[in-house]
This record gives C-alpha cells, structure tokens and sequence, in this order.
C-alpha cells in the first residue's frame, strides 16, 4: 500500500486553509493546517511533510522570516503562496530557498501542477544517474549529453549550467543563485554574463532558440528549465 503525500498548510486565512485541504484531500494528498508561524512551525518540527505551503503574511512573524527559519533543516519542498506580487518579494523568496512561488488569487490546477513538480524535486534527487527530458539526455556519471541520439558538445561550463537548471526542472532559479552557484560570489551582479552563456546554450539544446522550450525566462528573475504546467 503506498503512502500518501502529507502537506502542510500554513495560512492565517480560514477559506484558504479550507480550499487548500479539500483541494489536496480530493488529489490523494493528507494535509495539516496551521494559522500562525509558531504553530506551522512546531506542526513541522514533530511530523515533517513532504510539502510546505507557506504564506508571507503572517500575524505573528514574516513569511520570509519563517522561510529562512524552516530552510536552516529542512530539506523538502516549499511553496510559496501569498498576495505579495512584487518582483522583489518574489526574488527575496526563491533566494530564501523556496521551490516556486505562486500569488493570490490562484488556479488549483496549476498549484496542484506546481505541487507535483516540487515534490518530484526532492525524491531520490541523491541516487539520479540520468535527467531524461523528450530527447534530451544528461548523463550525470558520465558527464555527458545527448540530444536527438547524438553526443552534444559542451563547455565546461555550459554542461554546469545546464545540470544546475535540469536539476531544479520545474524550480525558478535566481540570476543571484544560478551566478554563485556557476562562477562563484563575486559573479552574483553579472547578470550580463549569465545572459550570454544562457543564449550559447540555448543555441545548442533548443530546436528554436527564440522561442526556447527547455531553458524559459523568468522575466526579471532568473530561468525555469522546462516546466510543465500540464494535467
């Protein structure tokens, strides 16, 4: 028998906490409900989910107060879902280590979809040998990627960057946190930088590089490598 996906809720609004768990409930998910940081954050601490749903306002502490918080031991997924749309908070959020972001008000089928993603993120990711994606193919062991069948050649650093993204498939990744990840601290206001070697990439791996179904821009955020958003 397998075992369900345990989710939990933490949002200070009634009708949300409701919506979300007859949602989750009716998807073969269990989930636990939580109105204040303190009580999210003990919920967390004594029987930790599989999933996070976390919402920025808060009564008692900052959403991203308490992201930061939950992310200095805790490994799994974190979705963000609050009226907070700014640019900057979104930013601020997936720097603090959540997995996606989503704003209020919301379509359950693209939580749900968003969901699945996460947590399709944080399973077995430590004993993956192979990222497969239609006719792409990274070779972890190996250090390898084919494309239609034939080996594809890439720099060092375009293979780095591609595994950084293909390992967060469906997870936006900051221009901040892909710049330190790939080139170090001192690289995390070069965005210019990142631009160009994403466009050499591109180049390579997309059938249309202008209209690129792999490596997907963020507008003023950073890329998502292939999500699908689909039922």
């Amino acid at each position: 028998m397998s075992t369900k996906m345990n989710i939990l809720i933490i949002d200070d609004e009634m009708q949300i906490r409701k919506l979300l768990e007859i949602t989750l409930k009716s998807n073969d998910y269990t989930t636990m409900l939580a109105a204040t940081a303190k009580e999210g954050t003990m919920m967390s601490v004594i029987h930790p989910p599989d999933l996070i749903i976390l919402d920025l306002g808060l009564p008692d502490e900052d959403g991203q107060v308490v992201l930061r918080k939950l992310r200095e031991w805790y490994l799994g997924a974190i979705i963000i879902l609050s009226v907070r749309s700014s640019e900057e908070e979104i930013v601020k959020a997936l720097d603090n280590g959540a997995n996606d972001y989503l704003t209020k008000p919301f379509r359950t089928g693209e939580l749900l979809a968003r969901i699945r993603t996460a947590l399709r993120q944080t399973q077995n990711i430590s004993i993956i040998q192979k990222l497969e994606f239609e006719n792409l193919v990274i070779d972890l062991t190996s250090r390898t990627v084919i494309l239609d069948n034939e080996p594809l050649k890439l720099t060092a650093t375009e293979y780095s960057l591609l595994t950084l993204l293909a390992k967060n498939d469906g997870k936006v990744l900051t221009h901040q946190y892909i710049l330190k990840n790939i080139w170090g601290p001192g690289y995390t206001q070069q965005s210019q930088y990142l631009r160009v070697f994403v466009g050499q990439l591109r180049k390579k791996i997309e059938p249309n590089p202008n209209n690129p179904k792999f490596i997907l821009t963020e507008s003023g955020i950073g890329y998502r490598f292939c999500p699908k958003m689909e039922e």
